[in-house]
């Protein structure tokens, strides 16, 4: 019986072990370069800093600035005036259109005045009669031939006609009707050949050489607001343009009800603006030629005390000031900051005081976030 020859597996022992060792090597290696990278704080996202927050920020400056108060009203005119028909009678002539400007005492209507062009003539007659009686019983009165008496029933008589006379002569010129004001005819109602009643209105016209805007202000600002005060007026209607005029009058009573007083503002300014237009006003009562000034936008928002956000080595500040003055867009700090600090304008409401931040827009930031760009690539 052939045999077959015993062959040992120890040989292969050593390959085995090798291997186990060259991967426990490994291991190690990988471990200790793993503690190394955490130690250097590359690779753990656990052990990085807070991310710098991005905002936008201003100089505080100086310039002019100006106290104002800012109101709306609608422009309305000064003077206004509805013309109405005195007399009855048949339209015969319409002498004025819409929009024409027409002066005060210009003849607007012809009304039909026969009738009483023949009162008044009749009236002239009657008053001429008594004119020559009177005349004649002032010889008699003086011969002694006429008592005193009836030369003064004469004489009443006599009046009582010129009295009729000069009434049908004002009917008869009531017949032309005139402007009362001068303007601009803003309405007609009436056509030639219309009869027109007695006392109804026919015409509106109205006076936009001058123009008023009435605001309801405050009590508070009844110290500050005087005639004469400069006002600045834009008008939806007319965007991009700006109109000046002043405080005409300011009221010296105070609405209990409402806890305001009028005040009146004038523009004279005829050939753009007109009554109706929604007026945006602001009256200029105070200026300060030189003011360190920051936009509004980096007030806070919802704060008890008026605050900024200050950059001050690459970390906010939140810095208490005091304000003076708005105007438009910018706010007046009478204390708190310096010129030429730096105040956030955007990105504030992610802030808190001592937040490390990242100033948008200054070579220094793009230099920074474009290096770790860079050695990206090089590894």
């Amino acid at each position: 019986m052939r045999q077959t020859p015993f062959r040992p597996v120890l040989s292969k022992v050593p390959v085995v072990l090798t291997s186990l060792l060259v991967t426990g090597v490994l291991a190690l290696s990988a471990c200790k370069g793993g503690g190394e990278a955490a130690a250097n704080g590359k690779d753990d996202p656990k052990k990085k800093g807070p991310e710098a927050i991005p905002v936008e920020v201003a100089q505080a400056s100086r310039r002019a600035v100006a106290a104002s108060y800012a109101g709306t009203a609608p422009l309305e005119a000064r003077a206004e005036a509805q013309v109405i028909a005195k007399v009855s009678g048949v339209a015969l002539q319409v002498l004025v259109e819409e929009g024409q400007y027409v002066h005060a005492g210009q003849t607007l209507v012809r009304l039909d005045s026969a009738r009483t062009a023949l009162v008044a003539a009749q009236s002239a007659a009657q008053m001429r009669k008594l004119e020559a009686n009177y005349a004649r019983s002032r010889q008699l009165a003086e011969q002694k031939l006429m008592s005193a008496n009836d030369i003064d029933q004469l004489r009443y008589d006599l009046e009582n006609a010129r009295a009729a006379n000069n009434a049908a002569n004002l009917e008869l010129a009531y017949a032309n009707v005139t402007a009362p004001i001068s303007g601009v005819i803003a309405s007609r109602s009436i056509k030639a050949g219309n009869f027109v009643q007695i006392n109804t209105p026919i015409m509106r016209i109205v006076d936009v050489s001058r123009l008023e805007a009435v605001l309801n202000v405050p009590e508070r600002e009844l110290a500050t607001l005087k005639a004469g005060l400069p006002v600045q007026l834009a008008v939806d209607a007319l965007p991009g343009k700006s109109f000046t005029g002043k405080v005409d009058r300011v009221s010296p009573v105070v609405d209990s009800g409402s806890g305001t007083f009028r005040v009146v503002c004038a523009f004279a300014d005829g050939n753009a603006l007109r009554p109706g237009m929604f007026g945006r006003i602001r009256i200029d009562y105070d200026q300060r030629a030189d003011a360190l000034v920051v936009p509004r936008a980096a007030l806070l928002e919802d704060e008890a005390d008026p605050a900024v956000f200050v950059v001050r080595n690459k970390k906010s500040a939140r810095v208490p000031v005091k304000l003076g003055y708005m105007d438009g867009e910018w706010a007046e700090v009478r204390s708190g900051i310096q010129q030429g600090e730096q105040v956030v304008i955007a990105g504030k409401a992610a802030l808190r005081d001592g937040t490390e931040v990242q100033v948008i827009g200054q070579p220094g930031a793009k230099a920074e976030s474009a290096a770790p760009a860079t050695a990206t690539a090089q590894r």
